[in-house]
């Protein structure tokens, strides 16, 4: 039995594999802290290199005990109790394991391994709690991290009027907000790195 969600969305199954693709990736977790809190689901979206092909990838609630649910601030439960993901938890035989397999082998279908950065928002985070319980996984993205809260505090701070602009939902599950990070960079894209939006890109990949 998985866990996983059907979408909305109309994902491309045309995306070719190419280490100029991106994955985009978020985690909803039962706290802040690696060593004690626990990872509870994990979405992974992969996108071509302009962001206008997206494919889905598996959206899993990874089990948890009843006690590690128990150890949740109030937020956390109020939050993630709204949106059914506990529920979705408790029901779930899906592990870290499990779930670094199925995911693994989605990805492989779309990126090699070690070449596309880890895309999302505050993504340190989410790679922090993947380093400490799902090592495999980490070790399929490269090193590096494309972190669109990165743009967003320049943003705020160059250019604030543009940074009112884009207005997040913040509906707190993990393929909502990958999808979100992504209208996020085509903001960005658009308004605030139109210089070099402009410009002609290709997806050859760089020296």
């Amino acid at each position: 039995m998985t866990d996983i969600l059907n979408s909305t969305a109309a994902p491309l199954a045309s995306l070719a594999r190419s280490e100029m693709n991106l994955i985009w990736l978020d985690m909803e977790m039962t706290g802040l802290d690696p060593d004690n809190d626990r990872i509870i689901e994990i979405a992974v979206v992969v996108t071509n290199s302009q962001l206008d092909k997206v494919v889905e990838g598996p959206v899993l609630a990874i089990h948890q005990s009843d006690e590690t649910l128990g150890k949740m601030d109030e937020w956390n439960r109020n939050t993630h109790g709204r949106s059914g993901l506990i529920d979705r938890v408790r029901a779930s035989t899906v592990d870290e394991a499990a779930a670094t397999a199925q995911i693994r082998a989605f990805l492989g279908e779309y990126v090699p391994p070690g070449k596309s950065p880890m895309c999302g928002n505050s993504i340190c985070q989410d790679r922090r709690f993947m380093a400490r319980w799902m090592p495999e996984l980490e070790a399929f993205f490269h090193y590096r991290n494309l972190d669109v809260s990165t743009l967003k505090e320049l943003c705020r701070r160059w250019q604030p009027a543009i940074y009112k602009g884009f207005q997040k939902r913040a509906m707190h599950t993990a393929l909502a907000d990958i999808h979100e990070s992504i209208d996020e960079l085509r903001y960005y894209r658009q308004h605030f790195l139109i210089p070099e939006a402009s410009m002609p890109m290709t997806d050859a990949p760089a020296k």
